[in-house]
């Protein structure tokens, strides 16, 4: 099978793999139909994720057609239409029974990353009945793959952990495509406001067609004037970092209300300096999750009855045999204006 393998920093392939098979009873081996590239992937061309080693297919995102299943499986069946989480989770363990399946004792972050992923053809499933989902009949499948990790990630990260509510004021720094993900379920609260904060010029217009009420450029000196005009002075009651980077934290602490809640979700992967002398009198709640994708269901019924269009993630398209070239656009976003990269294997 053709599939995109990893083979350490700056060094990426597309080759020729065995097909996996069948390692434990409760294993699927799925054929890929639609995969996706996530940010995820580009930090790990760069090295910066040891936990994946070289000659890894990568990919944790994805929908497609179950070809077989272990003894042990019976959720699913050969022919299955399913969704492919980028969590894996054994649905025994005490994190799962408290839904924290990113902290599966035996699952978690597996494909793509300890474990082959999705960039392929075909893929091995662990933990079958708990880490794919039936997909509803009539779905559109480029939708779904948005709900394999971008979707409930926004939703988990920003918008539960920011504990977003009817009324409030919320602010997103970073529209990329995981803070767009953060944009479109907050809508699901009904927040007053929700201000979106981005260094890109070209990202204002796409904000505002995905819902966002405000854009603010974060270079331009007027983010914290346009942030307190709209909040009547108080600052934000939720404010979502999106990006990953110090500034864009810092810049999260200068924009809350009192008794807000800052909700992180981009990974923070050097030392940074919190302001607790800013924060300590002024009730701030900081929040940090990694996705657990309980969420998949709900989204699912959310999809299937259009409350949510994912689908408007997606700039780019190309053929898994073309996915060397897919990497460029994704990996240059400020000049393509990429968002989400489709990966199609027929």
């Amino acid at each position: 099978m053709q599939a995109f393998v990893y083979h350490g920093p700056g060094k990426k392939a597309l080759e020729k793999r065995p097909k996996p098979e069948i390692q434990a009873p409760t294993d699927a081996i799925v054929k890929i139909t639609k995969a996706t590239i996530c940010s995820t992937d580009l930090h790990i061309l760069k090295g910066d994720v040891p936990t994946c080693q070289p000659g890894r297919i990568l990919g944790h995102e994805g929908v497609g057609v179950v070809e077989k299943v272990g003894p042990a499986v019976t959720a699913f069946k050969a022919g299955d239409l399913v969704l492919i989480s980028c969590i894996s989770a054994c649905g025994k363990c005490a994190y799962c029974r408290n839904f924290m399946y990113s902290h599966c004792v035996t699952g978690g972050w597996l494909l793509g990353n300890k474990i082959d992923g999705t960039q392929a053809e075909f893929v091995r499933i662990p933990c079958a009945d708990t880490s794919l989902s039936p997909i509803p009949e009539g779905a559109d499948e480029e939708a779904l793959v948005m709900l394999s990790d971008i979707l409930p990630t926004g939703f988990e990260c920003g918008v539960l952990n920011g504990k977003v509510q009817p009324g409030n004021t919320v602010a997103i720094v970073g529209s990329g495509p995981i803070g767009l993900a953060a944009l479109l379920t907050a809508q699901f609260y009904s927040p007053a406001e929700i201000i979106m904060i981005d260094l890109d010029n070209n990202r204002p217009e796409v904000a505002r067609r995905f819902g966002a009420t405000a854009v603010a450029n974060s270079t331009d000196g007027d983010t914290m004037d346009t942030i307190m005009k709209i909040a009547a002075g108080r600052g934000a009651d939720t404010a979502i970092e999106a990006v990953g980077i110090p500034a864009t934290r810092e810049l999260c602490e200068k924009i809350v209300a009192p008794a807000s809640v800052i909700a992180n979700i981009g990974v923070h992967g050097t030392k940074e300096d919190l302001h607790l002398e800013n924060l300590c009198d002024r009730n701030v709640t900081i929040t940090t999750r990694l996705v657990d994708t309980a969420s998949t269901p709900m989204l699912l019924n959310s999809l299937r009855s259009h409350k949510i269009d994912p689908k408007l993630l997606i700039t780019h398209r190309f053929k898994l045999d073309h996915i060397l070239d897919a990497y460029e656009p994704f990996g240059h976003a400020a000049d393509t204006r990429a968002l989400k990269v489709l990966i199609e294997t027929s």
